[in-house]
């Protein structure tokens, strides 16, 4: 067991860890980020993405000791952002979430990726959106919301 400190969306958090402990756990369990969400524990879907120290990272394949020192931002950090809670918005316009399941790691990344990139379109956003599962396929949706989220990435004034 170690304590590892972590910065939270902007808040320093401390935890105490075993060396085996993923990320996500350490999230969900012990630090009460619930958006972070637990599905195949594969790495395969994609709804434990985070950022960390501003890269997308599965966080059920990430050791919380890897993570000690390090920020890392969830959905509901990113909405201190202008650019993302206006993203935000444009999922809820669209109708990109049945369920929501995978809406706060499609967001994450979304942002990521638009943060990157805000012309991309195309094959280029299905491919960099591949990532992430949603189970209820509601794509096309997700698809358009990213897209007309775009503008505000290009905006030099957010």
């Amino acid at each position: 067991m170690r304590t590892i400190t972590i910065t939270v969306n902007g808040l320093s958090r401390e935890a105490t860890v075993e060396d085996n402990e993923l990320l996500l756990n350490v999230l969900r369990d012990k630090l009460g980020v619930t958006s972070v969400k637990a599905a195949c524990w594969r790495g395969e879907c994609g709804l434990c993405t985070v950022l960390l120290n501003g890269l997308p990272v599965k966080s059920c394949m990430t050791l919380a000791v890897e993570a000690d020192g390090k920020e890392v931002v969830t959905a509901e950090g990113l909405y201190s952002d202008e650019r993302a809670r206006k993203l935000q918005e444009s999922f809820v316009e669209h109708g990109a979430m049945q369920c929501g399941f995978c809406t706060p790691a499609f967001v994450v990344t979304s942002h990521y990726v638009l943060s990157r990139d805000p012309e991309i379109d195309g094959e280029d956003l299905k491919r960099e959106l591949s990532g992430v599962i949603c189970r209820c396929g509601t794509y096309y949706q997700i698809y358009d919301a990213v897209r007309d989220a775009r503008k505000y990435y290009k905006d030099k004034n957010l």
